[in-house]
């Protein structure tokens, strides 16, 4: 049995496939099937290592960004995109999976293209609240539909969608208390605040932090995950705005928390900030009360549509990029700690948004798919 994933190269894309190939491995072995290949299709492997780790084959699909304003890159990018759909008329064709599984994105668009040629079962599956233009091209010839948001679910055709939640790896699902103080040389009596940027980081959130630090740091420990590229400018501006505090060892700044970090982070963090991405639904299953800053409207509708959705649930409040300023993110994480009583509200709520079953649902539907179509 052949499976073939496609999607773009962003972290809320690529992380969900990983965890249902993690799925589909202990499904296909309770029901005994032999064989099961993995690949990944797209114009960038993003993580070779983890690709590595689960045995899924990599095949380069090269695409083009269709953006939506008005910008000279676009003409190339059809061209690319054009160039893409060959090729993965190609490379699909000597697969010949017995299903595509699309996690949207502009990656996945000529691999969707070739799979609709060659009439190789597509299931597809959204992560926003807001689908996105691939993913509602592919639901007309999609055999199911997998959504993160039952607000996803309206725009899909209600025979084939499900709403599943968004799938997790195994390897994140389960925060470590134990030892994490210690591992991330923390204080043990003193709360402590993660920041998420997303893998990539996202500046504005950095910025906002950087300029709170000198009073945070008076009453709070801070985890902040900077992103790679701005590790070194957050470091220096850090050091320059804490050079006379008392406190400056409270602050923690990492280009990227590895899983191992991340799970002792999450195991001992009593608020999490954050963009409005697929990172909700970590945190969601942690249960850990959230303030979410998501990227702005002009860019990203999806962000703030799935913040809002998310904070309606109860496990959140948000804070628009326009209303983010030092004196109002501080006066929300004072007055979260003030209130127990919504603290702990916060925490149920954002576990019973969590879902730890999705991968495992859409792994039966793509297995029971492909077996139709290995008969």
């Amino acid at each position: 049995m052949k499976i073939v994933f496609t999607t773009g190269g962003s972290g809320g894309h690529f992380y969900p496939i990983i965890a249902i190939a993690e799925a589909l491995y202990k499904e296909s072995d309770k029901k005994s099937l032999i064989g099961v290949h993995l690949y990944f299709f797209s114009d960038s492997l993003y993580d070779e290592g983890l690709l590595y780790k689960h045995d899924i084959t990599y095949e380069w699909v090269p695409a083009g960004k269709a953006r939506i304003y008005f910008s000279f890159k676009n003409v190339p990018d059809i061209f690319k995109t054009i160039f893409g759909i060959f090729v993965a008329i190609v490379k699909l064709y000597n697969v010949y999976p017995d299903i595509v599984v699309g996690k949207g994105g502009y990656a996945s668009f000529p691999t969707l293209v070739a799979a609709r040629l060659l009439k190789i079962p597509v299931l597809i599956h959204e992560s926003d609240s807001v689908p996105g233009r691939v993913n509602l091209w592919a639901a007309e010839f999609a055999k199911r539909i997998a959504v993160s948001y039952p607000e996803a679910a309206k725009r899909f055709p209600s025979e084939k969608v499900a709403y599943t939640g968004n799938p997790i790896r195994s390897e994140v699902m389960h925060p470590i208390k134990e030892g994490a103080h210690e591992y991330l040389k923390l204080e043990a009596d003193i709360p402590v605040l993660l920041v998420l940027g997303g893998s990539q980081g996202a500046e504005r959130v950095n910025d906002a932090i950087l300029d709170t630090l000198p009073e945070l740091l008076k009453r709070y420990q801070v985890v902040h995950q900077t992103g790679e590229k701005n590790i070194e400018e957050v470091k220096g501006t850090a050091a320059v705005a804490l050079e006379r505090s008392e406190f400056a060892h409270r602050y923690k700044p990492f280009g990227y928390l590895d899983d191992l970090a991340l799970r002792m982070a999450a195991g001992i963090a009593n608020i999490i900030i954050t963009r409005g991405g697929s990172t909700l639904f970590e945190i969601a299953v942690w249960g850990i009360p959230a303030i979410i800053i998501p990227i702005h409207r002009e860019i990203s509708r999806d962000q703030v549509t799935n913040a809002y959705n998310y904070a309606r649930e109860g496990g959140a409040i948000v804070i628009e990029e326009e209303n983010l300023t030092p004196h109002v993110l501080i006066s929300e994480i004072d007055r979260l700690f003030k209130n127990p009583i919504e603290f702990q509200k916060m925490s149920v709520a954002a576990r019973a948004f969590g879902h730890t079953d999705a991968a495992e649902k859409i792994a039966k539907e793509i297995l029971a798919i492909a077996v139709k179509h290995e008969d």
